[in-house]
C-alpha cells in the first residue's frame, strides 16, 4: 500500500497536499476524483500537488497516483471543504452590549468563527447546521448613536463573501438633558420631548404614571434624532409620572412630568 496518509486530509481549491508513504518516485500524475493532477515534486515518500480548481465545491473524493510503469496506487479519501457563504441574519440591529445573533448561509457544519467588523471573532463549533449558526455577538460601542459592522463566516474553507449581512449597533437613547414642553398638566395633555440623544429606530415610548401603571406603544412624531411629540395617555393617574424611550440600544431613563 504505497499511499499511507495525506497531509492536510481536507482543504479548498488551491490547497497544497502532501502524499506521504512509499515507493512513490515514479508517480507522473495524481488523481483527484476525475480530475488528473501534475504533482509539484516527487520524491520516493512524498508527492506533493495542489488542489484543482475542478475540485467539487465540497465533498469526499478519492485520490492516487499514476505511476510510470502504467499502474494506480491504492487511493485514500480527500475532503473538500466548501467555501461559506454568507446570506443574511435574523437581526437589524444590537444594543451595544452584543446580544445573540443567528447567521444565515451555507458551509457552516465545519465550524469556524464568525466575524462581525474588526472585533474579536466568535468561534463555532463543528457539527451543527450547515445553513445557519447562532453566536453573541461581541459588545460595540458606536462613535455616535449607531454604526454598521459587516458579518462573515470563516471556515476552513475561507471567510464568506463580504457586503451581503450587515449588523447595526445602536446606543441607547437618554433623556438625562431633555426637557419637556409643557412638563406639567392633564391627561391626555400633548408634550414635546426635547434635548434628548440618539431617537432613532423608536420602537416603544412608555408612560408611568404615579400608580405604577405602564403604559406602553405610545403613539409619537419624531422630529429629528433629539426630540418627539407625543402625549400623557387619558388614562394617566394623577401626580407624578415620566417617559421613557426605547430603541434597538435600549431604553433610556425617566423624563418627568406630571399629571395634575
Amino acid at each position: 500500500m504505497p499511499i499511507t496518509s495525506l497531509t492536510p486530509s481536507q482543504g479548498t481549491v488551491g490547497t497544497t497536499v502532501n502524499i506521504n508513504g512509499t515507493s512513490l518516485g515514479t508517480t507522473v500524475s495524481v488523481n483527484f476524483g476525475g480530475a488528473v493532477v501534475s504533482p509539484t515534486s516527487v520524491t520516493n515518500t512524498l508527492v506533493t500537488f495542489v488542489v484543482p480548481a475542478s475540485a467539487p465545491c465540497s465533498g469526499q473524493v478519492s485520490v492516487s497516483t499514476n505511476l510510470s510503469n502504467g499502474t494506480r496506487t491504492n487511493a485514500v479519501p480527500f475532503f473538500v471543504i466548501a467555501r461559506p457563504t454568507t446570506t443574511g441574519l435574523d437581526e437589524t440591529c444590537l444594543p451595544a452590549a452584543g446580544g445573540a445573533l443567528t447567521v444565515f448561509g451555507t458551509g457552516f457544519a465545519a465550524g469556524g468563527t464568525v466575524n462581525v467588523g474588526a472585533l474579536t471573532p466568535v468561534a463555532f463549533a463543528a457539527g451543527g447546521s450547515n445553513t445557519q449558526v447562532t453566536v453573541t455577538a461581541p459588545a460595540h460601542t458606536p462613535a455616535g448613536c449607531f454604526d454598521t459592522q459587516q458579518v462573515t463566516v470563516t471556515t476552513a474553507g475561507g471567510t464568506g463573501t463580504a457586503g451581503t449581512a450587515l449588523i447595526d449597533y445602536y446606543n441607547a437613547p437618554t433623556l438625562t438633558a431633555a426637557t419637556l414642553t409643557p412638563a406639567t398638566g392633564a391627561a391626555g395633555t400633548e408634550t414635546t420631548i426635547d434635548g434628548a440623544t440618539c431617537l432613532i429606530g423608536i420602537t416603544d415610548v412608555t408612560f408611568t404614571d404615579s400608580a405604577a401603571t405602564a403604559f406602553t406603544g405610545l403613539p409619537f412624531t419624531p422630529i429629528d434624532d433629539t426630540s418627539i411629540v407625543t402625549a400623557v395617555p387619558a388614562a394617566a393617574a394623577a401626580g407624578a409620572g415620566a417617559f421613557t424611550i426605547t430603541t434597538c440600544g435600549g431604553t433610556s431613563g425617566p423624563a418627568a412630568f406630571t399629571v395634575t
